[in-house]
């Protein structure tokens, strides 16, 4: 019966967007524009660096080395081995979905059980730094100290993720979990590099090459997730869906004591939380702690074009999608309520150092500058990267497929 509701729900869900692009091409053209600049403006050039280093980590052993070191904080915390460690630092750095990727990555490897592998990637995945100071309190909201409060709700939120998916799979009987708790002994963590990288048999210049490609693949089927859920969402807008659906959701605000201003926001942020976010910074008749609680709510759920991101990556292993998705639904609870705890010592208490709301102190305001001038940079010079890497893509591809084509006598 499951198969049968889930038949029917791709049928007509494909079947109204073929029709809405034939009916509203335009739109759907712009959406797809949309979509793309975010892609190779930002997305690829701050993503495809952090993808790189890591295959290459993780192929000489240092990710092993800086597991065994991290061992003794990650099991007892996260019932996760040492190397989610690096898992966790990298995920959060570079931001949504490179957890995915890396915890895919090491159970494809055997350095993580499944049930590890779903713990590891549930709280893993995360908006980095630039995106939330960068982009959503400076680019959106023309206000750094708001970055402080969404930082610390969504990271903090993350975190308690973590530590309640340690008790995920508390009874499952797997042998290799059983495995994993047994008390070991003590590894040299240099010993262990090296052995890593003697196993490893390929030369650096094919390590570096399968990396690029690889994770070029990967960027290329996140800007197709980027550009589908950017058309989706506006072709929901443009049959009045949203409109239609925002009616639920104003009750559901009024149960909270919110806007009902924010309806429509949340129901596009729920898709793409970039739009939800510039949607709810538009809002002006609200105060702005109710903005920063809406907005931390869509941060921590990542919109449904993430989701489908990390479900991809997923799919090619036996990491079940579903932890990840009821990790998301705590995180969204979570999130907001840090963010009200957040608002009178990291807020309130900045803003006192001046008179002026919009200003800082100067030891944030040089950060501030700083991760300013980063996002402006992607911007900028983002897509003249993202072609250049592209060009260089297709080169190994040529190459390598000059090489396995069969010599002819």
């Amino acid at each position: 019966m499951y198969e049968k509701w889930k038949t029917a729900f791709l049928t007509i869900s494909t079947l109204f967007l073929t029709f809405s692009l034939v009916l509203h091409p335009q739109a759907a053209l712009q959406a797809s524009i949309r979509g793309l600049n975010i892609w190779w403006e930002v997305v690829f050039p701050s993503l495809l660096p952090f993808f790189i280093i890591a295959e290459l980590l993780i192929s000489i052993g240092v990710v092993k080395f800086i597991g065994v070191i991290l061992e003794p904080l990650m099991r007892p915390l996260f019932r996760v081995p040492g190397i989610g460690g690096f898992v966790w630092a990298m995920g959060m750095a570079s931001g949504f979905p490179a957890g995915a990727k890396l915890s895919a990555r090491l159970r494809k490897s055997n350095q993580l059980t499944q049930i590890e592998a779903e713990r590891l990637v549930s709280f893993t995945n995360s908006s980095n730094p630039l995106f939330i100071f960068g982009a959503v309190s400076i680019g959106f909201f023309n206000n750094p100290k708001l970055g402080i409060v969404l930082a610390a709700s969504h990271y903090l939120s993350n975190f308690a993720v973590g530590l309640l998916m340690r008790f995920y799979g508390h009874n499952t009987t797997h042998t290799n979990d059983k495995h994993t708790t047994k008390k070991r002994p003590f590894q040299n963590p240099f010993s262990v590099l090296h052995q890593t990288r003697i196993q490893e048999k390929r030369p650096l210049g094919k390590l570096l090459g399968d990396a690029i490609v690889s994770s070029v693949q990967t960027l290329l089927m996140i800007g197709g997730f980027i550009i589908l859920f950017s058309v989706l969402n506006k072709m929901i807008t443009v049959f009045h869906i949203t409109a239609a659906f925002s009616f639920i959701m104003q009750h559901i605000l009024l149960f909270f004591q919110l806007s009902t201003e924010f309806s429509i926001p949340i129901l596009s942020g729920i898709f793409e939380m970039t739009l939800g976010s510039q949607m709810i910074s538009q809002i002006n008749e609200t105060q702005l702690l109710q903005q920063a609680m809406v907005t931390s709510f869509i941060l921590a759920f990542s919109g449904l074009s993430i989701q489908a991101q990390v479900a991809s990556i997923l799919a090619e292993t036996d990491i079940r999608f579903k932890p990840y998705f009821f990790a998301r639904i705590i995180q969204s609870i979570l999130a907001p309520i840090f963010t009200v705890i957040f608002w009178g010592p990291f807020y309130e208490k900045v803003s006192s150092f001046s008179p002026m709301q919009k200003d800082i102190p100067v030891f944030l305001s040089n950060h501030s500058f700083v991760l300013n001038k980063v996002w402006s940079s992607f911007v900028h010079y983002g897509p003249i990267f993202t072609l250049f890497c592209l060009y260089l893509y297709v080169i190994l591809l040529f190459l390598r497929s000059n090489k396995e084509k069969p010599r002819s006598l």
